[in-house]
């Protein structure tokens, strides 16, 4: 498989691929391909599987596409204005995702929850409780909100990051939560009461406009009527 990335704020991922290969992904994320691209809807994995993948935020049944009688192509497009990134999943380089960040993937790229290991951070540290992991083998795409800045944490070091800006992030990093300093803060700062706090190894990637923050950005000038 060959994918080109395409589109600045709202990007579509082209991916090229030979005959009897096949692409995953959540419903509506198809935007066009050719016609021998063959469509099948399943709940892929199993019950239990497809009951992770809709606990962490997609739909229980996935589309796989197939190239048949020939090279096909295919395209998925951001749902969002953001960013598509493509990520090289293998063992040992297994990600986390943001919930709903999933967007396709090679066929041999597996889609699960992901629990944290420590409750308050998922019920405080605003990513949620439940997040997705990628394992497997291949290529997989993610639609992140804004821009992306990613860094690489060394062993022991931390990044303090306020809530929703948590794209995605190695299976090595460890994610836990800190509580903002001064009542005052708190009250007055406008941040939340509590932080998010990432340790390396590893690498993670931040996004600039969670689609939270927006909402809640817009939500004083959204007329509703009785």
């Amino acid at each position: 498989m060959k994918y080109e990335i395409k589109g600045d704020t709202l990007p579509v991922v082209i991916c090229s691929v030979e005959k009897g290969e096949s692409m995953i992904t959540e419903r509506g994320a198809m935007a066009w391909m050719s016609p021998n691209m063959k469509m099948d809807t399943n709940a892929r994995g199993g019950f239990g599987r497809a009951l992770g993948r809709m606990l962490s935020g997609d739909s229980i049944f996935q589309n796989k596409y197939t190239a048949t009688g020939g090279p096909g192509l295919i395209a998925f497009a951001s749902s969002f204005p953001g960013s598509i990134r493509p990520f090289e999943i293998g063992p040992g380089r297994e990600i986390i995702l943001q919930k709903c960040a999933f967007l396709a993937a090679e066929e041999s790229v597996e889609l699960s929850v992901h629990f944290h290991k420590k409750a308050a951070s998922g019920l405080f540290g605003g990513e949620g409780f439940i997040l997705q992991r990628l394992s497997g083998q291949g290529t997989a795409f993610a639609e992140f909100d804004g821009h992306v800045v990613e860094y690489n944490l060394k062993p022991g070091q931390q990044l303090v990051i306020d809530t929703g800006h948590l794209a995605a992030m190695e299976a090595s990093v460890q994610m836990d939560i800190q509580t903002v300093p001064g009542l005052k803060n708190m009250v007055l700062g406008g941040e939340g009461l509590f932080n998010t706090v990432l340790t390396g190894p590893g690498r993670i990637w931040l996004q600039t406009m969670p689609i939270s923050n927006v909402a809640g950005a817009i939500q004083p000038y959204i007329i509703t009527g009785n």
